[in-house]
């Protein structure tokens, strides 16, 4: 092989890299031992930092035209452990066919500033404002002597983290008793990638997120756990109705090469490389009324590129988003009894930019075998969405995917009935036996990431030269690799073959283990329905052959004819699981299968176990497993915590550029206002939104809101300044369908501030616009 040549610029970026990563472990390490209590989870279980909220207010002066109040908080913070004290159970009604079914929907977007976002993996692409809020979206259905239940949670999140899981469960404990469990609680990731990092506790994933934010991992706790809450007071007689059909026009298989490795008989007997089946589930009262839905569909979020910076749910979100208008009509966004999920399925090698990748320097097609372009390699093949910006292509392929919901919903006929049951193990995924033959057996592998981890994908490639479908090593990064992490076991790199070891994770232990070792498989079951929880990313052919498995199992012992559901995402993140043999190839699905190229072969055994346990109702006789650890003081994030300030002789919410007067339909109107870090709204909630938009009533003569920051047509945008100042944009897309008259709009937020040798308070403050008026011609 020709020896590889960098250029000068190349030699210069690379020492650069290594300066900075030897810098940031430095800091990293550092940042570990000094860390003491501060942002983090003291404990296994221990309680979480509680604000204290007393609402008085102040005044202060306000500029004309505009409305400005606020209110002290102190941040000072107490340990909270709480008791095991059992929520008592409400009678049920008995006597009907069909389930008690309960939804709720709560907020759960943590923070939207100052944090990493998660999925793309890329520095620097940190929030700075917010296009829709973040839900979580529970269902909670019991057989009607309530003696079984589930709860299906579907979270606008990147991925549910095993941090998040147990913490969920250790608070539903303690109010619920054994009501809800490991085994009957499933917690599902939609996997935007424009919803906050900071909730894990593996390293990888904490330096991917730029360190623990406990201030995030509690508002999302806290929403998840609310979300069940609410649907456990709400739950009434119902009846569940199952419908599938095809969604054409959203996907694309972003790893065509990977798939045609799979055997050409098993590829004939598919129409498509991607699984273009929507399943719905339709859930009604006893009188028919609508409660709520769950659609279980395989795509990647990803409409939003990563170049984005405000929070989302991207076009998943947006699909549920028109729904629960819909259904909710009169409501704002995120109110409504109605409550709309559309959950994440086996989506590793499917991307929603369905143009496909294109060289963005030349424009031609870079849909290779290494998605690399002749200038630029892989950095520059980059695929593209239908719409003519990311905007719009959240909402074209949003709008795709409800309208396929739509349809389904209202034609669901078929009833679910039946038993509900369910079956949940920790495994050691780094020791798994598999048997693929009665003589022959292999094994899965300490967790590992491959060089085409670090190409990035199509929806968001890398940096340097890394490019996919690499399977030799590259002596130059191993041995920066060696210099900073030390040098990967024999063990490892032999067990993973063909992939080259890039980060020998399953090796690298501190400040805490960089990858999970014990995690969660899980079957629950309602009726012919089995919604199987997949802690990752499946590509198409990997769903397939799990489904497959799961069904005979199923049928083998009794249990004929189910609809198996793959829910993706699921209660620990272990990155992608593809077939053997795609493994082969090592894109980036292959190189991101941290356990080995047995992983699904090891995957389907264990769920075939789950399954024969519930089909011969021996649940009771399957071993828990390993618990999984609960690490405390993990690394606190890069961005301190900094004192707000306003502009010599203004004050937060001041309006620094105004609306104009007038505006039409279809033009955007715009106001920034004094603004303070919205981080510090995720600590003090006295705001539930960032922003209204309001209507002038004349019959009423009152103000009434017409949108709030969970609406697509709202924007809020915060720039950062320099010590501590800072701005925030308010923008206002005026739909069509907005109605002429008099309108105003609305600022909230927090404000840190901290006296000398006194402890940081946090000011609520609101502003409010002139007036301005909205016409159609």
């Amino acid at each position: 092989m020709a020896k590889r040549t960098f250029s000068t610029l190349e030699t210069l970026l690379i020492f650069l890299l290594v300066m900075m990563t030897a810098i940031t472990v430095a800091l990293l390490s550092l940042l570990f031992i000094t860390s003491g209590t501060i942002e983090n989870h003291k404990g296994k279980y221990s309680g979480f930092p509680v604000t204290d909220s007393p609402q008085a207010t102040q005044s202060s002066t306000t500029p004309q035209g505009s409305t400005v109040t606020q209110g002290p908080t102190t941040t000072t913070t107490t340990t909270r452990v709480s008791p095991v004290t059992t929520t008592p159970e409400p009678p049920l009604f008995q006597n009907f066919s069909g389930y008690h079914i309960g939804v709720g929907r709560a907020d759960c977007t943590g923070q939207v500033a100052d944090i990493n976002m998660m999925g793309y993996g890329k520095s620097g692409q940190n929030a700075r404002g917010l296009l829709t809020r973040l839900y979580s979206r529970a269902f909670v259905l019991a057989e009607p002597d309530g003696s079984h239940r589930m709860a299906f949670v579907s979270i606008d999140i990147g991925m549910v983290s095993q941090r998040m899981r147990l913490e969920v469960l250790n608070r539903l404990k303690s109010k619920y008793g054994s009501l809800y469990r490991r085994d009957n609680v499933i917690l599902s990731g939609t996997h935007t990638h424009s919803a906050p990092a900071g909730y894990f506790q593996y390293t990888v994933f904490v330096i991917a997120s730029e360190g623990f934010s406990n201030r995030t991992f509690d508002y999302m706790v806290t929403g998840i756990v609310k979300s069940i809450e609410i649907a456990h007071r709400n739950m009434k007689p119902g009846k569940v109705f199952i419908n599938k059909g095809n969604v054409d026009g959203a996907q694309l298989n972003r790893s065509p090469s990977s798939y045609l490795q799979n055997p050409q008989s098993e590829r004939a007997r598919y129409s498509s490389n991607t699984d273009k089946e929507m399943v719905v589930l339709k859930m009604v009262d006893l009188n028919g009324d609508d409660l709520g839905l769950i659609s279980w569909f395989a795509i990647h979020p990803v409409s939003m590129n990563n170049s984005n910076h405000l929070v989302n749910s991207d076009n998943m979100g947006y699909a549920a988003y028109l729904f629960e208008q819909e259904k909710n009509k009169g409501h704002l966004p995120g109110q409504g009894p109605f409550v709309a999920a559309f959950a994440s399925s086996n989506l590793g090698d499917v991307s929603s930019n369905i143009r496909g990748p294109r060289c963005i320097n030349t424009g031609e097609s870079c849909d290779n075998a290494n998605s690399t372009c002749p200038i630029g390699g892989s950095t520059t093949c980059v695929a593209m969405g239908p719409g003519q910006d990311m905007l719009d292509s959240t909402q074209i392929i949003g709008r795709i995917l409800y309208q396929g919901a739509k349809v389904l919903y209202a034609s669901a006929s078929q009833e679910v009935t039946g038993p509900v049951a369910s079956a949940h193990q920790w495994v050691n995924m780094t020791n798994v036996t598999v048997s693929l033959n009665s003589t022959h057996t292999v094994k899965t592998c300490k967790p590992a990431l491959g060089y085409s981890f670090a190409a990035g994908t199509i929806d968001g490639a890398g940096s340097f030269n890394f490019s996919q479908g690499t399977t030799v090593a590259d002596p130059f990064w191993e041995n920066i690799r060696d210099q900073i992490l030390g040098r990967p076991s024999d063990e490892i790199k032999e067990c993973h073959k063909p992939k080259p070891v890039l980060v020998h994770t399953g090796e690298l232990s501190k400040p805490h283990p960089w990858h999970p070792d014990i995690v969660d498989v899980q079957i629950i079951t309602l009726g012919s329905l089995a919604i199987i929880a997949i802690p990752g990313e499946l590509t198409t052919m990997s769903g397939r052959r799990l489904r497959e498995a799961i069904k005979a199992e199923f049928a083998t012992y009794g249990m004929q004819n189910m609809t198996i559901v793959l829910s993706g995402l699921c209660n620990v993140y272990t990155h992608y699981v593809t077939t053997y043999e795609e493994y082969q190839v090592q894109r980036y699905e292959a190189a991101s299968t941290i356990y080995g190229p047995h992983t699904l072969s090891a995957y389907i055994q264990l769920f075939r176990v789950l399954a024969k346990a519930i089909a011969t109702d021996t649940v009771a006789n399957l071993s828990s497993g390993p618990e999984p650890p609960f690490f405390k003081d993990l690394i606190i994030p890069l961005i301190p915590n900094i004192v707000d300030r306003a502009p010599l002789g203004k004050n937060f919410g001041d309006v620094l550029q105004p609306l104009n007067p007038k505006y039409r339909v279809g033009e955007v109107a715009e106001i920034t206002f004094v603004g303070a870090n919205p981080k510090n709204s995720a600590e003090n909630r006295t705001h539930q939104t960032f922003l209204t938009v309001e209507k002038y009533e004349d019959t009423s003569g009152t103000w009434q809101a017409v949108h709030n920051d969970a609406s697509w047509e709202t924007r809020f945008y915060w720039h950062k300044g320099l010590m501590g100042h800072s701005n925030a944009t308010i923008q206002w897309h005026i739909p069509d369908t907005a109605h002429p008259g008099i309108y105003r709009i609305r600022y909230f937020g927090h404000n840190r501030k901290q006296d000398f040798l006194k402890p940081p308070v946090i000011l609520a403050f609101e502003s409010t616009s002139s007036a301005f008026e909205v016409v159609t011609t």
